[in-house]
């Protein structure tokens, strides 16, 4: 039997422990889309069964918004969401043709879903969902792991933002206004 050598086991280890930290962010969300990287295509049905894409609203600055009905904080961050969607929509901003929300519900209940868009009065059409809860095939190509979350991307697809919440998601809207 051979034996094992401790400095190799030990230099192993340590090599997947920090391996680990730096594939992960100090609040747990995987890192892997940084800002600068092509946002990849999302192609889920919308909640009348009719399938989308992200690459169809190219020409527009999107927010992808990562969210579900049974999540409290993404259900308090919506107001904002809507705020900047209302007043941005319109605008061209960076010469785009406007402000876009593409939603990514991690529900697995469609009734569910389906009324809080109407709750929340998230007035745009860009809803999908696959109804699989965590296992959502978006949010696992994404890296989400936690929720509210999203990712702004510029009229050709690139990410130039994550993860705003509050007045940065409006913050980083207004900046892109020229």
């Amino acid at each position: 039997m051979k034996r094992i050598n401790v400095g190799i086991l030990a230099v192993t280890v340590l090599f997947t422990v920090f391996g680990f930290v730096l594939k992960n962010s100090p609040d747990g969300q995987a890192i892997g889309l940084e800002v600068g990287d092509k946002a990849p295509e999302i192609v889920m049905n919308d909640k009348d069964g009719k399938t989308l894409k992200l690459s169809q609203l190219k020409g527009y600055v999107v927010l992808i918004d990562f969210w579900a009905s049974w999540c409290r904080p993404c259900r308090m961050e919506n107001p904002t969401v809507v705020a900047a969607y209302e007043k941005f929509k319109d605008k061209k901003l960076s010469g785009s043709k406007g402000f876009k929300v593409f939603n990514v519900s991690l529900d697995t209940n469609k009734d569910a879903w389906i009324k809080a868009i109407g709750d929340d009065r998230l007035d745009w059409p860009e809803h999908v969902s696959d109804l699989k809860g965590w296992g959502n095939e978006a949010a696992k190509i994404y890296g989400v792991n936690s929720i509210p979350n999203n990712f702004l991307i510029d009229a050709k697809g690139i990410i130039i933002g994550k993860r705003l919440r509050g007045p940065a998601l409006e913050a980083e809207l207004a900046k892109l206004e020229k």
